[in-house]
């Protein structure tokens, strides 16, 4: 119990409060068809981490997370000026943003020495996830241990209150943002602020791939903005089922894909690991694929 307290609990449920901080916004970025906003944004945070240590020395989750959130801001108004300017389709403007954005920040990696304080590509692409252990976790009685309690992965207090501040913020626009996301054209007959609506959703999503990219990389930040979403959406045409069964396709995939990737591989006596992330978002895949394979009707009559 102590070994899992230390090495196992606090990996799994960050990477629960990451699937659920970035599935919750995925659902709407979905049904709005801006679901490569997501993807953009995932990339986009490195060049902010990179130039918030340079700038300020500082190795800091709250400081890298201020400059990812940063660039994250400026890459959204990128986007629209491209779009604008050059007339050109929105999800073009996003791959044209975020390939540019994601290069700067791999050269800036190459050339600034970051790579010596644990930044690099890999961590870019694949997180920590496995790193952010307890390490003064000693049994049961450690939970109940301010002391003990006091040395958790910074990581998961931070996602624990994003996680819950995107959730408030969906539930208290909750009615605008539904009408949104549907038709934005009604919405605006209706008097709803949808520029308002649609940059607070801009605003969720980044934020949610900022906190969810410091731990567990680019890919299973995609992978959980997307898939889980996507998964609930094959099987419901109702939005309340469709939400909430996206959270438990999240939930799902962290936990089994961290056990498959950190226990199986000893359990069947191979002599490595695969990456969490990696696999979390795997699970997360076969998920979708297996729940395109079920008859529209059928799974909606279940849910």
């Amino acid at each position: 119990m102590a070994e899992f307290l230390a090495l196992s609990l606090p990996p799994i449920l960050i990477a629960c409060l990451a699937a659920l901080a970035c599935a919750l916004p995925g659902n709407f970025l979905l049904l709005s068809r801006r679901s490569m906003l997501g993807d953009a944004i995932s990339h986009v945070v490195l060049p902010g981490i990179v130039c918030a240590f340079l700038i300020t020395g500082s190795a800091s989750g709250w400081v890298m997370g201020a400059g990812a959130l940063a660039t994250a801001g400026l890459s959204a108004l990128l986007i629209e000026g491209v779009s604008r300017r050059a007339r050109m389709d929105t999800g073009a403007a996003m791959a044209v943003v975020f390939t540019a954005m994601f290069a700067l920040g791999v050269v800036l990696l190459e050339v600034s020495g970051t790579s010596g304080i644990h930044l690099d590509v890999e961590h870019a692409l694949y997180g920590n996830l496995e790193s952010l252990i307890w390490l003064s976790a000693t049994g049961l009685e450690s939970l109940s241990d301010p002391t003990a309690l006091a040395d958790l992965p910074p990581e998961l207090p931070r996602l624990a209150l994003i996680a819950f501040s995107i959730a408030t913020a969906l539930w208290v626009g909750w009615r605008p943002l539904v009408v949104t996301s549907f038709d934005p054209v009604f919405a605006r007959t209706q008097g709803v602020p949808t520029h308002l609506v649609t940059a607070g959703l801009t605003a969720a999503t980044a934020l949610a791939a900022v906190a969810a990219f410091q731990a567990v990389g680019s890919i299973l930040t995609i992978a959980m903005l997307i898939c889980p979403p996507a998964t609930a959406r094959v099987l419901t045409r109702r939005l309340t089922t469709q939400v909430a069964a996206s959270c438990g396709f999240a939930l799902s995939a962290a936990i089994l894909g961290y056990v498959l990737a950190g226990y199986v591989p000893l359990w069947l006596g191979l002599p490595f690991t695969v990456s969490a992330a990696g696999m979390i978002a795997t699970v997360a895949g076969l998920q979708l694929a297996l729940a395109a394979t079920i008859p529209f009707q059928a799974g909606a009559s279940r849910l």
